[in-house]
């Protein structure tokens, strides 16, 4: 678990997620094609704001009945998990059918996992119940819609899984948005929080640039040339590989 303070989390919610990819970047810590989900992975309700939170990962089947036991038994033991984990659940669905013959989750399950302070959910699969989820202010991704849960079951939960071209372990930190999803490695999040205002600003260098009344090339490389610099100021800062 880490030691991640609410603060440090709420901040990093402040921001959008390519701004997080952007800031990750500046660590050198992973290759720039590394730790995002792909495009299989888009938002469900894109006017929701950011979400935030630690994985509670799970496998999830329903082209065929479950050998032995409850259908959603497993549920239970999901939640419970939740307590292992360094800060709110975002739950993370490997679909192991191909394709996904029923919907991951409805209106009853993620009821059930926000009631325990999961605050989003995550799936390769397929969801249903959309208004509902909606309606109940819970932010889902997937990989598409399905009208029927099939034979929903949840083969093994707490385990490592693969969703949206990535492997994502129970506890890692997630951040997802209209964008999509990334991860931030746990030993830079709070580094990433405390230089996101200063990136912002930087960026907003070459955009007042553009919206001056009369923009000019030569102003806008003038403007492209100070936040490069001030880029390279804030990589020498934070870079993992610098010497």
């Amino acid at each position: 678990m880490s030691n991640l303070s609410p603060d440090v989390l709420e901040k990093l919610r402040s921001f959008d997620t390519p701004t997080i990819c952007n800031l990750i970047e500046l660590f050198d810590i992973r290759p720039r094609d590394a730790g995002y989900m792909d495009a299989r992975i888009t938002a469900c309700f894109p006017e929701m704001p950011p979400v935030v939170g630690f994985a509670a990962t799970a496998t999830f089947r329903s082209a065929a009945p479950p050998r032995a036991g409850d259908t959603y038994g497993s549920i239970a033991t999901q939640v419970e998990r939740f307590g292992e984990l360094s800060g709110p659940a975002v739950v993370v669905f490997q679909d192991l059918d191909s394709p996904a013959a029923g919907a991951t989750f409805g209106e009853v399950m993620c009821t059930s996992y926000q009631a325990f302070g999961s605050v989003g959910l995550i799936t390769s699969g397929a969801g249903r119940d959309l208004e509902q989820v909606r309606a109940i202010n819970y932010p889902v991704f997937t990989g598409g819609t399905i009208c029927s849960h099939g034979y929903t079951h949840i083969p093994e939960v707490h385990v490592p899984v693969h969703v949206g071209g990535i492997a994502i372990y129970p506890d890692d930190l997630l951040h997802g948005d209209i964008n999509g999803v990334s991860t931030i490695p746990k030993e830079i999040a709070a580094e990433v929080a405390d230089i996101g205002d200063e990136f912002v600003a930087i960026e907003g260098i070459i955009l007042d640039a553009l919206r001056e009344e009369t923009p000019s090339a030569p102003r806008l490389k003038e403007a492209r040339a100070e936040a490069a610099e001030r880029v390279a100021q804030l990589r020498r800062q934070v870079s993992r590989t610098a010497s």
